[in-house]
């Protein structure tokens, strides 16, 4: 199917590995101008040139940006330029008892997996509406629903960004523009992938025995296994296209069927 994103261009916050790479990678074969974000200028050109292999001939650039840093983010929004979809995915993500999550941690937690969509929504969507046509995607969390007890920060910052998402898409009543969520299960994002080799060390036990474990211990989940980044990519993918224009206000499930409750 041809997603008919030739000639868009595509920001993605966070997309120097894991989901946020596999995101701007399935954009830029399907013909997008994709424009890569990391926070340590080094690894964003080494993915920008990865990317570039990866995919000959796609117009591939990266803007760096730490996201706790607003200073960062405004100097950042001044440098992009037109963008027809914007992928909000930069994510912190932590075990931490509650009772050692500090207020620092709290603040922090919200200042970037909430207000770096927030803010880049602010200064992109106006001009979405203006020329007629735009995609906004939240790349939120089945932890935005079922709130893990050993990361309720994470948790709660991915419930808020499914209500600003909710809310941002009723600004686009009428419009060929649309906000979207996805709700991700769990993910082998690379970040996951120390958490967990961390503790498989811990435990003497093998990344792939750990792995299973964690899996094991999810009693909801159908898919029985980790998701791939490359799957939770062609989900977001699809919905920036314009075969997804009926596809609005919604959080789009790509949880591997961990999520029991009805949204």
């Amino acid at each position: 199917m041809d997603l008919q994103l030739t000639g868009k261009t595509a920001f993605i916050s966070g997309s120097s590995r894991g989901i946020g790479y596999a995101t701007a990678k399935a954009l830029a074969v399907e013909g997008a101008a994709v424009i890569l974000n990391g926070r340590d200028p080094g690894k964003l050109a080494e993915a920008v040139e990865a990317l570039r292999r990866a995919v000959p001939g796609a117009p591939v650039s990266g803007l760096p940006a730490d996201f706790s840093v607003t200073g960062d983010v405004d100097r950042l929004c001044d440098q992009l330029p037109d963008v027809d979809i914007l992928v909000n995915n930069v994510g912190l993500f932590e075990l931490k008892p509650f009772e050692k999550i500090t207020d620092d941690d709290w603040r922090l937690y919200y200042e970037v997996n909430v207000l770096s969509g927030v803010r880049l929504a602010r200064r992109l969507l106006p001009a979405m509406l203006e020329r007629g046509w735009g995609r906004i995607v939240f790349v939120s969390s089945e932890s935005g629903v079922d709130i893990p007890a050993d990361m309720i920060h994470y948790g709660t910052s991915k419930t808020a960004m499914l209500s600003v998402g909710n809310g941002l898409a009723k600004l686009t009543k009428g419009t060929a523009v649309t906000v979207n969520s996805v709700l991700g299960g769990p993910t082998y994002s690379d970040g996951v992938a120390r958490t967990v080799q961390m503790i498989a060390d811990a435990q003497s036990l093998s990344e792939e025995q750990m792995k299973a474990a964690i899996i094991g211990a999810n009693q909801t989940t159908l898919l029985g296994r980790f998701i791939e980044p490359d799957e939770i990519a062609s989900a977001v993918t699809f919905i920036t296209s314009p075969r997804a224009s009926a596809i609005n206000g919604t959080a789009v499930r790509v949880d591997g069927g961990v999520l029991t409750t009805v949204l």
